[in-house]
């Protein structure tokens, strides 16, 4: 392995360092944008139940606010629910253009890494090709042993460059798509809290 680091040279080093961002990014989020942190079912539950019963106060406000994203984003619908349905609505709208934000943290640093590690590959293979020639040219012969092996050397960077980018597209279409379902959900809670508090919708023992 080391070898094949010092064969792709100065190049492989922004590289190695985008593997290991894009590794780091992409375990943080894969914990982060859990559907059990996002949105946890027992604390929804827990919402339902507390507006059925009519028990809902400042201190579960605060409760349900901490307890998650979708919390928040339900918890500054109801602290702005006595100002009527539009005012309630926009305060949701609100918040939940933070929380989404803050969903996406670092995928664009991601989708950039996938972008440009292929290209400092490229790059790699270009310079490799020159020294390649380069040498070539000052040993006055055609010495097919060397331009073959110094070509092969001078692919590793490519490689290296690909193997770096793939995954990393593939993480951040996923966590694009995972993000997306996740405000999907979020969008139907906060419809149904809407709908509810402002009585046009009856909520059942389950909050369904």
């Amino acid at each position: 392995m080391f070898e094949l680091l010092k064969a792709g040279g100065i190049v492989m080093v922004p590289i190695v360092l985008c593997s290991i961002l894009a590794l780091a990014i992409i375990l943080e989020r894969l914990w982060t944008l859990r559907p059990s942190r996002v949105a946890p079912p027992d604390v929804m539950a827990e919402l339902w139940r507390w507006i059925k019963a009519r028990e809902l106060n400042g201190r579960k406000l605060k409760a349900l606010q901490a307890s998650s994203p979708t919390g928040r984003v339900l918890a500054s619908g109801l602290m702005n629910a006595k100002h009527g349905r539009e005012v309630m609505k926009e305060s949701i709208e609100q918040e939940a253009a933070q929380v989404i934000h803050d969903l996406e943290r670092f995928l664009n640093p991601l989708g950039t890494i996938a972008t440009i590690a292929p290209l400092l590959g490229l790059l790699g293979t270009v310079i490799g090709m020159i020294k390649v020639f380069s040498r070539m040219q000052g040993a006055g012969a055609a010495n097919i042993a060397t331009l073959s092996g110094g070509i092969s050397e001078a692919l590793v960077t490519t490689a290296a460059g690909l193997t770096v980018a793939i995954p990393a597209l593939i993480a951040h279409r996923y966590l694009i798509r995972r993000i997306e379902a996740l405000v999907v959900g979020m969008e139907q809670e906060a419809i149904r809290l809407v709908e509810v508090v402002h009585g046009d919708r009856e909520i059942d023992v389950e909050g369904a």
